[in-house]
């Protein structure tokens, strides 16, 4: 069995076009060509966290894998990433024999949230971006921009968290790396002025609302990935032309979805499935007088996607 750590994937990460092989993991999903069980998951109160068991395979595949990836919010008091533990396991789907282990320390969770937001941008943002809002200072505050950079010549970001010395971090390392950067003072800020909204929170109470969110804007919505965290008023559903689910049967459970279906702001019947659009190839991009949504809860098919693609690498290149 081999195993590959963090340097080993960082390694071969460059040299693997990973969105067209998550486009594929979502549209296998919604084709029905996937097993993929319910989320297993981890609470805790003291210290505040979550531990994810994502598991799954793709019908015919090669691999079925099973993933576990740890959140723990108060990690930044001890200066370490929130994302600090996690593996992706995989194991011949034929013989069920275990052939291989990233530790990955949630880098690959990670990447794979930051390619499915860029791809929900590219199908679903405005075609003329002038400003992005960001709610959130942590990882993938930082890498949904990251990866939204090949996307849209805009540049400008105005960036919301509770924290102060947290979003002059945000500020001064995100500069650096090019972007124009302002601070917003609230979130109605950032719903009136946006075009392309990045959540990426834990928050379990509301922080986008309703009031001041102007028509031609997309919300990404990342970081509502268990049932008891909520990013986004659920009135916001009312305004919105275009409701879209990484997983219809995963956001009624868990996600910005499932608040939406109980406050009753949406119908299942008007939820559509992530990996259905991108097969359409229909033009889904959002027009001056509508709000699109795309909630993203994480499904396993991204797991077992970047897992198999990398461990190949690995195999291949003989890191």
């Amino acid at each position: 069995m081999k195993i590959y750590g963090l340097e080993d994937i960082k390694r071969v990460l460059p040299q693997i076009d990973l969105t067209p092989i998550i486009k594929e993991g979502f549209m296998a999903y919604s084709s029905g060509l996937s097993v993929v069980p319910p989320v297993g998951e981890l609470l805790f109160e003291d210290p505040p966290g979550d531990v994810h068991i994502k598991y799954g395979y793709i019908q015919n595949d090669d691999y079925y894998v099973i993933k576990i990836a740890s959140g723990f919010y108060g990690n930044h008091e001890l200066n370490i990433p929130s994302s600090q533990g996690g593996m992706m396991i995989l194991f011949d789907q034929k013989t069920g024999k275990e052939v291989g282990i990233l530790i990955d320390q949630c880098y690959l969770t990670n990447v794979r949230t930051a390619i499915a937001g860029a791809i929900c941008a590219e199908l679903f943002a405005p075609y003329n971006l002038n400003c992005i809002g960001v709610i959130g200072t942590g990882v993938q505050a930082r890498m949904q921009i990251s990866y939204l950079s090949n996307l849209t010549n805009c540049k400008k970001i105005k960036v919301w968290g509770r924290g102060g010395k947290s979003v002059e971090k945000y500020i001064e390392e995100m500069s650096l790396l090019g972007w124009n950067i302002e601070k917003a003072q609230t979130t109605d800020e950032i719903a009136a002025t946006c075009d392309l909204i990045i959540t990426a929170t834990p928050s379990k109470e509301p922080l986008l609302k309703s009031r001041n969110l102007k028509k031609g804007t997309h919300i990404n919505a990342i970081g509502s990935d268990s049932p008891e965290k909520n990013e986004i008023d659920h009135q916001i559903f009312k305004m919105t032309d275009l409701i879209v689910a990484d997983s219809i049967s995963q956001c009624l459970e868990r996600g910005e979805i499932s608040h939406g279906i109980k406050g009753g702001s949406i119908e299942q019947k008007n939820i559509k499935e992530l990996g259905s659009l991108i097969e359409s190839k229909s033009d889904h991009r959002c027009q001056s007088n509508q709000i699109t949504f795309a909630d993203l809860t994480g499904v396993a098919v991204q797991d077992i996607q970047i897992a198999k693609a990398v461990f190949n690498a690995c195999k291949r290149l003989k890191v």
